[in-house]
């Protein structure tokens, strides 16, 4: 007969994953309904079962050690597998439940992704999302979430990814009416260096780039930037060249309202150049019953668009 002396509780082992994602014990209690001190008591059980050490403490932080980081990389796929069999076990006679988690970049949280979450949870009132925000390329496992959205990115193999939103966009300039008439528009991107410019800045600390092409011919500029402002504030960044304080680079398709109201005006059109729209992507062996739903929506939304878009038939 086995020894239950050698079993640790599950609900132990789901503490120890919290407090590796959450990088500390208060913030796990918070997350898990628990007091930091039942957090703390939990973790030092479970380290005196196992007999090794499995975070290291600093009055500033909690970091796994080798051995806690091996654990926790064990661990994750199988409760991110055993929440997958539960949540498909209640939505066999019910409706979709559960959480979603995604860890997007701050690029689709102007104007792409928000429609689409007010949706699927209109559609699916008892599944809870959870956004993270994050312009690196993070492994989606790792990180505790279901699936990411990215621009480009290279995936792992094990990935599938799809896309969601525009299938193409790309990279505008613009400045107010005002600052035009005031230093001129420029005729080459290279002008570019000469004027005042407004650059994003993506929370990872790399800048948007100005990368544009015409007729074959590419320009890479990067002007030095009188105004940097990170893309998840990228609204205020526009306002402010609505005030006249320099061309901006951005999304074509943040700028739009701007310059259909003539608070903006176009800066060299005819040098942007498209690139890929984002993608969706999630493990191939891991796809939990509200991540099914919410790809289910998004091709669904893709087949009526191609649908009302398409040629009819004479």
């Amino acid at each position: 007969m086995a020894n239950n002396d050698d079993m640790v509780p599950l609900d132990d082992l789901s503490i120890f994953l919290s407090v590796c994602e959450t990088g500390g014990f208060r913030s796990s209690a918070k997350r898990l309904g628990l007091s930091p001190s039942t957090v703390s008591e939990k973790i030092a059980a479970l380290e005196d079962r196992l007999r090794t050490p499995l975070l290291i403490r600093t009055t500033r932080s909690v970091t796994p050690t080798d051995a806690g980081r091996v654990l926790a990389a064990r661990l994750r796929p199988l409760f991110r597998e055993t929440r997958a069999a539960l949540q498909d076990v209640q939505n066999a006679q019910e409706q979709v439940r559960g959480l979603l988690k995604l860890n997007v970049t701050g690029a689709v949280m102007v104007d792409i992704l928000p429609p689409m979450i007010d949706r699927f949870l209109r559609i699916h009132p008892d599944v809870r999302v959870e956004i993270m925000v994050d312009d690196r390329l993070v492994d989606i496992v790792a990180a505790g979430c279901d699936a990411g959205i990215r621009y480009g990115e290279h995936l792992a193999q094990d990935m599938i990814a799809i896309p969601i939103g525009p299938d193409r966009q790309q990279v505008a300039l613009a400045a107010s009416p005002d600052y035009l008439s005031r230093y001129g528009a420029p005729t080459h991107p290279r002008d570019l260096t000469e004027h005042k410019c407004i650059r994003l800045r993506f929370t990872s600390g790399a800048l948007v780039e100005w990368v544009f092409e015409k007729d074959g011919v590419e320009a890479r500029v990067n002007p030095e930037g009188r105004l940097i402002i990170n893309v998840d504030a990228a609204d205020a960044a526009i306002k402010l060249a609505c005030a006249g304080h320099g061309v901006i680079g951005t999304f074509e398709n943040w700028l739009t309202p701007y310059l259909k109201h003539g608070l903006l005006a176009a800066v060299l059109p005819e040098w942007w150049s498209p690139f890929e729209g984002p993608q969706l992507y999630f493990s191939s062996r891991f796809m939990p019953a509200p991540l099914r739903a919410f790809v289910a929506m998004i091709q669904d939304d893709r087949k009526t668009a191609a649908a009302h878009y398409s040629p009819k038939s004479t």
